[in-house]
């Protein structure tokens, strides 16, 4: 059995806030291999995540959120944004995201922290799941970009 408290909750922001990518996963699933991946992700305001998918019909992607304020947003083919949704804790709280979706999230407040499952195993994203119209993280323009993003909400 697993129980999360607010005691690991806050420690789990801690280590994502002394994190260079300034988020961190406590997976819930035994391994990467594990059919289901359950995980909480901590995830700061300066934390970048690519425009991805995910192609596998298999890979629809559930966010619940836990704390904080956590915006996502969902793209086209050419990184047009044609979606956007607010998690907080007085609206949205659950978001589900269709495979073949392009989409990104971003913390707008600190200590946010959201649950995520999604099928396994753990696959890293290929080039055809790729935003190629994004910046990659840790490039100079990733910052520019990631404020665009959080100028949406």
């Amino acid at each position: 059995m697993i129980a999360i408290d607010q005691l690991q909750l806050d420690r789990l922001s801690d280590q994502a806030r002394e994190n260079p990518r300034r988020r961190k996963n406590l997976n819930i699933h035994p391994n990467d291999e594990f059919c289901c991946h359950r995980l909480l992700n901590a995830m700061e305001p300066d934390s970048y995540i690519p425009p991805h998918r995910h192609l596998d019909p298999a890979k629809d992607e559930t966010f619940v959120l836990i704390r904080g304020r956590i915006g996502v947003i969902m793209f086209d083919e050419r990184g047009n944004v044609t979606d956007k949704v607010l998690l907080e804790p007085a609206g949205t709280l659950v978001l589900d995201i269709p495979h073949g979706v392009f989409h990104s999230a971003v913390s707008l407040e600190p200590g946010s922290i959201f649950f995520e499952a999604k099928a396994g195993p753990y696959l890293p994203v290929s080039d055809a799941e790729k935003g190629g119209w994004a910046p990659a993280g840790g490039t100079p323009e990733a910052g520019a970009y990631l404020e665009r993003l959080k100028a949406l909400f």
